[in-house]
């Protein structure tokens, strides 16, 4: 009698630990990673929500950027950026669930399938590329670059998406991987965006300058010009899908790092603004 009593209690142990493991994986699956990527576009998607949300974030950082000292919003970028990476690095993980959670209230339909499959979002490029540009170069010339972010990158993206279908214009597999599956209407369209933008900021700036003959109109459309075009140069030159870490280097294992415009093209556009700032003697 008591050998059959015992064995009740561990058969309803046993149901319990069984319903209780089912009721985890059922929690997993309703908040892990792979049901949020399931209900996402990949980045073939025009996703017009998401092209907004960066030209924002464009225009805030450089806004900040323009206004508070280097000394203070290079440390706080530099806090935000490797937050960033720490939550990439741990929301994959079991018990970090309610990372995805959040990014996913947050971000909703601007996230992108394959950053809810093991990738990092475009945050942490994003926040990095912000990062070194205002560490390395001039102020005024960081500021710029990372307007070229906001508006190149999306608008040369929306223009190559519309136009993919004028076969002439694509790239196909590129210059040895550079510019692969994007089109020169794309990096057209990217420039000409940019070009009222840069006239107007760079008009704004140069107004209070007594060097005259530097700042005519036709010197300031020309580095509005070359602005746009670094901009969207440097948007065409990362390859799609993006040059991405392997797996694992000498049996180590890496981090999902890959080659993301978000990085380059700010960075590009603020180097070639300082040149471009040096020959107009500004």
């Amino acid at each position: 009698m008591i050998d059959y009593v015992f064995q009740d209690m561990s058969l309803g142990r046993k149901r319990r630990n069984r319903w209780r493991q089912k009721l985890s994986r059922r929690n997993t699956e309703r908040h892990g990673h792979k049901h949020y990527a399931k209900k996402l576009k990949n980045r073939n998607s025009l996703n017009i929500g998401r092209k907004t949300l960066h030209a924002s974030f464009g225009f805030f950082f450089a806004t900040l950027n323009q206004l508070i000292p280097k000394n203070i919003f290079v440390p706080a970028m530099s806090i935000l950026t490797f937050s960033t990476l720490l939550m990439e690095c741990l929301r994959y993980r079991k018990g970090f669930e309610w990372m995805n959670d959040t990014l996913n209230f947050i971000l909703g339909g601007t996230l992108r399938k394959h950053e809810m499959e093991g990738k990092f979002t475009g945050s942490f490029y994003y926040f990095l590329g912000v990062t070194i540009t205002a560490a390395c170069f001039p102020q005024s010339c960081a500021s710029l670059g990372i307007c070229q972010l906001a508006v190149a990158d999306p608008a040369a993206s929306f223009f190559g998406r519309m136009t993919r279908n004028v076969y002439w214009s694509r790239i196909q597999n590129g210059f040895f991987g550079i510019g692969r599956n994007k089109g020169f209407l794309g990096f057209l369209g990217g420039a000409l965006a940019c070009l009222p933008m840069n006239y107007r900021i760079l008009s704004l700036a140069t107004m209070h300058t007594g060097h005259i003959g530097v700042t005519s109109p036709a010197s300031i459309a020309m580095a509005s010009v070359l602005l746009g075009l670094a901009g969207s140069f440097a948007d065409l030159c990362v390859p799609t899908p993006a040059l991405t870490m392997p797996k694992e280097v000498c049996g180590v294992p890496m981090l999902p790092f890959h080659v993301d415009d978000n990085v380059v093209v700010p960075i590009f556009s603020g180097f070639m603004c300082t040149k471009i700032f040096e020959y107009l003697q500004w």
